[in-house]
């Protein structure tokens, strides 16, 4: 907050430590934080309740991926998961907004909702707070889960790497630059990261 931010997210995804304390196939603990689902997500409610009181709650938001099993943090019924923790975080947590990343990172109207996994229960669980969704997203089909109810936005990642003026481009429908998955995660400041170009400056909308 001193650093002028508007809020925090807190990362509970991805393998990552609280996506471990979640997830049953990396939780083996046999204490308070782990066995049922209401045990290992108790860090991440203790967590989201710790950073609450020192920013407040309406400037928390928090990233979860029930279905991703990234650094082998799997879990044997993730979407009974993602539907616990979207109600636990919709019960009177106040946090602002719950972000949740698509199955395999894949949207449902490339999947279909009616062949595979959905989002929209941990949507309905978490109420009326503001449910962002990720992952394989463009620009119509972004705009489409908005449209139907499916979310209250869109966050991208891969896409907005390799373009640095996505909104513009979007407004445009101008085509996008394809990102370089080689140079995710290096250690170069520049490559892949701050050196994809930008839409010339006289492009204009479509007439």
């Amino acid at each position: 907050m001193f650093a002028g931010f508007d809020g925090v997210e807190i990362h509970a995804a991805h393998g990552y430590l609280i996506d471990q304390f979640l997830k049953d196939g990396v939780n083996d603990r046999t204490d308070a934080y782990g066995g049922s689902l209401a045990n290992r997500c108790r860090f991440a409610l203790e967590v989201v309740g710790a950073v609450s009181r020192e920013v407040g709650p309406e400037r928390v938001g928090v990233r979860v991926s029930p279905y991703t099993d990234h650094m082998d943090a799997t879990d044997s019924d993730p979407g009974a998961l993602g539907v616990h923790v979207a109600r636990a975080l919709g019960g009177g947590t106040g946090v602002l907004y719950l972000h949740a990343v698509e199955p395999r990172m894949v949207h449902p109207y490339e999947r279909g909702e009616t062949r595979g996994h959905s989002l929209r229960p941990m949507r309905e669980a978490f109420g009326k707070g503001t449910f962002v969704v990720a992952g394989g997203y463009g620009r119509e089909d972004g705009s489409r889960v908005v449209a139907d109810g499916y979310a209250d936005l869109v966050a991208y990642g891969r896409v907005f790497l390799a373009n640095p003026d996505l909104p513009r481009r979007f407004e445009l429908d101008a085509p996008l630059n394809k990102y370089d998955r080689k140079t995710f995660y290096t250690p170069d400041p520049v490559v892949g990261y701050t050196d994809y170009p930008f839409l010339d400056d006289d492009d204009e909308l479509p007439k």
